[in-house]
């Protein structure tokens, strides 16, 4: 494996050498010995789940995936770093763009991999209180991740971290490459924590090794996976990065490719043979040809388990086999079981929301939700579903479908991959708009891996009010709309909220943004009922027609300001259509044909209206348009004197629209 490593780097000059070299003895134990896995079948549902946290170190997965027997070929494995390889710079999740089995999660950046392994913990603890039972356990295996000094100083680790050893997740080990070394500087130029200390003191069991020492590395795995104490486990692992280069091992030069132009005096000190580039010995295939046989011994043995299982538990067995298939209902069926909305209430769209998510969860028995210390204000509890946690803390269980995330943003976003990427749960969290940066990283590498995470995201816009600037978004919702694969969806009434539930459960590939409203909005009862649901489902349609042979204006709004839109139009007369665009990226997939029905291109005369930023809204109404909004921060005021500030009003719209 180190001759692959090294030869990589020098054939490519470029990657990160450091990890993979450094790390060597920690790959040969785990893919050797301790990870339990089937490289036929790379989504074995028992397997052990390993996580690259340090994703820059990618080519000690891909190596270790070639030799235990993956569908990687030496091929692909020398077409690291190139263009549609299956070998990227950084672990891609498998998806539409990229398939490399055995990869469990996107990682790279630093410390995230820590709360996907996390969450992917926590998803194991579901499935086993769900699936297992007196007779028959399905799901008993171990969560890895393999972090280093870089991903531990990133804040994200720390609130991961601190979740998961409040929580119990003692089927977790987290393995620290401790070589000392970030990228410009010796660690201690930059960090001076007692690791082993700050582990302990948040409910982890810790263990101090020799990385490079074989013996060391395979006692303390033993240990860790034997560990059943209600803690998950560190193991902090002293290596030496880049080791077998010695004119930059154990330096930050080695962290990159800085050993390259050495590799003839390295090649000698590795003891590699001078006449063969690529060598891997026969006593390693040999090895591994006999662990893929006994790994599939182990593999046969659970799925003769499993068919007994399956036969003593059906409709277990059947909601196990849905899920794993994400099998789930379509939009229309998610519709279906929401009833319609009491058009006699103007309800905030936060407090719709909340309806509706009961007869999803009810609807889907794998969903699951929770918040960042926000449920009260989010309104996303699951009633009946119980606390996900510690079964120690009173009120929690590891079959409770309402996580409480603490005020760990970031953590929350980097847990609900986790969730995604073990796969047998369709999760969502929730935080005020405004902090949803705080978890931008997460939700960025859930639409590039697409995984169909929801986050519910209330208090939308300067209606806020009297929090004031630091908590109106007003940049938010547009913030969202840029990353490329992110369904945001910001529903106008309760109908369109339903819409905006079903949308988000019928989309496989990417996830969705529920962006809801804090202040009561009016419930729009001169659109049918069908018409806000099916055109939520489309991103845009024509709220209120034109009574004209052709429209003469078109007014654009979404959210809790589309009411002002409607109620502009009856002023403007019977000329001006109003359009609903609660998403603008659901309504971009639409065919040209509905997308100039909706915005026939010979009507130039065209008005948006939104509680922020202008600027994306102009793609809508061209250059020659208007858009009401704000390009300024708010301020503390009550929310509706905030939008009568920012001319977020009927008035407003009727006095610009007729300067069109």
């Amino acid at each position: 494996m180190t001759n692959i490593n090294y030869l990589l780097f020098v054939q490519c000059h470029s990657g990160h050498m450091g990890l993979p070299l450094g790390c060597a003895e920690i790959g040969a134990q785990l893919w050797g010995k301790h990870l339990n896995y089937n490289p036929a079948d790379p989504q074995w549902l028992n397997r052990d789940r390993f996580i690259l946290s340090a994703g820059h170190g990618s080519m000690f997965l891909y190596s270790w995936l070639h030799l235990s027997g993956y569908d990687l070929p030496l091929d692909e494995v020398k077409n690291f770093r190139r263009l549609h390889s299956k070998t990227p710079g950084h672990p891609e999740f498998p998806s539409s763009e990229h398939n490399t089995p055995g990869i469990e999660a996107t990682t790279g950046p630093l410390g995230a991999g820590i709360g996907n392994a996390v969450g992917m913990a926590a998803a194991a603890k579901l499935a086993a209180a769900k699936y297992n039972t007196d007779k028959h356990t399905i799901f008993d295996h171990h969560v890895i991740a393999l972090c280093g000094d870089g991903c531990l100083q990133e804040g994200v680790a720390f609130e991961a971290t601190s979740f998961a050893g409040h929580d119990g997740l003692d089927n977790l080990i987290v393995i620290y490459d401790c070589n000392e070394v970030t990228l410009d500087k010796m660690a201690s130029f930059t960090q001076s924590e007692n690791h082993a200390a700050r582990f302990s003191a948040i409910g982890w069991n810790t263990l101090d090794i020799d990385g490079n020492d074989l013996t060391e590395v395979d006692v303390a795995l033993t240990k860790a996976k034997a560990l059943k104490n209600g803690k998950p486990t560190i193991i902090i692992a002293r290596t030496v990065i880049g080791k077998g280069v010695s004119e930059i091992e154990g330096t930050n030069a080695a962290h990159g490719e800085a050993g390259v132009k050495y590799q003839l005096t390295a090649r000698a000190h590795l003891g590699l043979p001078a006449d063969e580039l690529w060598h891997v010995s026969p006593d390693t295939k040999a090895f591994f040809a006999a662990k893929k046989v006994e790994l599939k011994e182990k593999y046969d043995q659970w799925i003769g388990k499993y068919d007994e299982w399956k036969a003593a538990n059906p409709a277990l067995a059947t909601d196990l086999e849905n899920a794993k298939a994400k099998k789930y209902p379509t939009a229309d069926e998610v519709l279906a079981a929401i009833p319609s909305y009491d058009p006699t209430k103007n309800v905030a769209t936060r407090e719709s929301g909340s309806v509706n998510l009961q007869f999803v969860a009810k609807l889907i028995p794998q969903y699951v939700s929770g918040s960042a210390d926000l449920h009260g204000s989010n309104k996303n509890y699951i009633n009946g579903g119980g606390n996900f946690g510690n079964p120690t803390i009173d009120g929690k269980s590891f079959s409770g479908k309402n996580f409480y995330f603490g005020i760990r943003e970031h953590a929350m976003g980097t847990m609900l991959n986790g969730i995604a990427y073990y796969g047998l749960n369709l999760a969502s969290g929730a935080t005020f708009l405004v902090f949803a940066d705080y978890m931008r990283a997460a939700i960025r590498v859930a639409a590039l891996s697409e995984l169909p995470v929801s986050y519910i995201l209330t208090h939308d816009s300067v209606g806020v009010g009297e929090d004031g600037p630091t908590h109106q978004p007003v940049e938010a919702t547009s913030g969202l709309r840029i990353i490329p694969n992110l369904d945001v969806i910001r529903p106008a009434d309760p109908e369109e909220v339903a819409g905006s539930f079903a949308a988000s459960i019928d989309r496989k590939d990417g996830p969705t943004a529920l962006i809801f409203s804090r202040q009561n909005v009016r419930t729009l009862n001169e659109i049918p009922v069908e018409t806000r649901r099916q055109g939520t489902l489309k991103g845009g349609y024509i709220a209120i027609k034109e009574t004209t042979a052709e429209p003469t204006h078109i007014l654009l709004g979404s959210g809790s300001e589309l009411q002002w839109a409607i109620d502009a139009a009856k002023i403007l007369g019977p000329g001006v259509r109003v359009v609903s665009m609660p998403c603008f990226e659901r309504f971009d997939r639409q065919s040209a044909e509905y997308r100039h029905s909706v915005l026939p291109p010979t009507v130039t005369k065209r008005l948006a209206i939104e509680a922020g930023v202008t600027g994306l809204w102009y793609k809508y109404v061209g250059l020659e348009g208007i858009v009401i909004g704000t390009d300024k921060f708010g301020f503390s005021a009550p929310g509706d004197t905030v939008m009568k500030a920012f001319g977020i009003t009927k008035d407003n719209v009727v006095d610009l629209a007729k300067t069109l």
